[in-house]
């Protein structure tokens, strides 16, 4: 009898490329699903390559192609005890902003492809969204309580322009008027103004920017194709003029890389008109880990063993610690320093979170309901 061939364990990652402009991996890391995996190999029929001339001459750079994805539910729901949400709405599955940290790459491979550049360049639309949203809010059991976009992806990457699938989302919460928060580093999310004010209005949203540093050009090889840091602060601004509650997540501190700027962040924030802020350490689950390795040794060689070993010294000696409670703010003597830090320049600033007063769950109303205490007829 053939014997069904075993699903192996993550291939190991391959020799990190230079990187390419605009994108955060340098590598497609193998799929940790595959019952195989293949290696380039050079076989001597390709044409030679000068050495000396650009990437982009020898090999064209990876397009962004979006494909639709037949979702049948679009609320997702956890119990983690370290997560401060029940439900969330991911519009988007991979991300374009080629943040190279993202704890969401690892998800790409349930779709059979890579947390690499795949996770940046072959994205998924859920256009159905607001369809399946309707479904469900009206489901007689449905109990109402915020639901989170932007959880794993960024609900305003660049391709929510053409798409709107975020917008639409927005607009039946807002006809139901269930409480939302949004986590982003997007600038789109300008243009929906006109539906978040007036929610804001109702104490129905809060939304928060995500901001890891303020050097440019770090943060532009960081997060390739995610506004710059002093764009998220002017947003901030934007949005706080309109009478929107907003914050800032200082998120990730990288150790020794972009830890230096926490309280130039806050200060920045608390300018701004932000009124609570927060903050989660580096984390480094499954591929994400070789992919983030390759990265230093690309942008920074210098420091990167000892990134590295700051990591690994927060994380308990390995590269990651899934446990609830240690997963988003680390343990040891450097994850206290930066929680002390942090308490202390929101102390300062006045950005207490636990001031933050919780959204309204009370005006929800199913999509059809009748407006009022009267019951619908038919």
């Amino acid at each position: 009898m053939p014997v069904p061939p075993r699903r192996s364990a993550a291939a190991p990652p391959l020799p990190a490329a230079a990187p390419t402009r605009g994108r955060g991996a340098t590598f497609n890391p193998g799929n940790r699903f595959a019952d195989r995996t293949r290696e380039p190999v050079d076989d001597g029929w390709a044409a030679p390559v000068d050495e000396d001339s650009p990437r982009d001459a020898a090999e064209p750079p990876p397009k962004t192609t979006v494909r639709i994805q037949a979702a049948r539910t679009i609320i997702s729901r956890n119990t983690s005890p370290d997560i401060p949400f029940t439900q969330s709405i991911n519009p988007y599955q991979g991300c374009e902003h080629g943040c190279i940290y993202c704890y969401a790459r690892p998800s790409h491979a349930y779709l059979d492809l890579s947390p690499g550049l795949d996770f940046e360049t072959k994205l998924f639309a859920k256009t159905h969204a607001a369809e399946l949203l309707r479904r469900e809010l009206a489901h007689p059991g449905y109990r109402c309580e915020p639901i989170a976009l932007g959880a794993n992806t960024d609900p305003y990457q660049p391709i929510e322009r053409e798409w709107r699938i975020t917008r639409q989302v927005i607009e039946v919460l807002a006809e139901c008027a269930h409480p939302l928060t949004i986590t982003t580093k997007g600038a789109l999310i300008e243009r929906d103004l006109d539906l978040l004010a007036p929610l804001a209005a109702r104490k129905l949203v809060r939304v928060f920017f995500s901001i890891g540093t303020l050097d440019r050009e770090l943060a532009r090889r960081l997060d390739p194709r995610a506004p710059a840091p002093q764009r998220r602060l002017e947003l901030v601004a934007r949005l706080a003029a309109a009478g929107i509650p907003v914050g800032v997540i200082v998120a990730p501190v990288i150790p020794q890389l972009t830890d230096k700027d926490l309280e130039r962040i806050l200060e920045g924030a608390a300018l701004a008109g932000a009124g609570h802020a927060g903050w989660s350490m580096l984390r480094l689950p499954r591929e994400v880990a070789p992919l983030f390795r390759a990265w230093l040794e690309a942008h920074t060689p210098q420091r990167a063993a000892h990134v590295m070993s700051l990591v690994r010294d927060v994380r308990g000696g390995r590269d990651n610690d899934p446990r609830f409670g240690a997963r988003m703010r680390g343990r040891g003597e450097y994850a206290h320093l930066i929680r002390d830090r942090f308490a202390i320049a929101c102390k300062r600033l006045g950005l207490d979170s636990e001031r933050v007063p919780p959204l309204d769950t009370t005006q929800f109303r199913p999509p059809g309901a009748a407006p009022g205490p009267q019951l619908a007829l038919f």
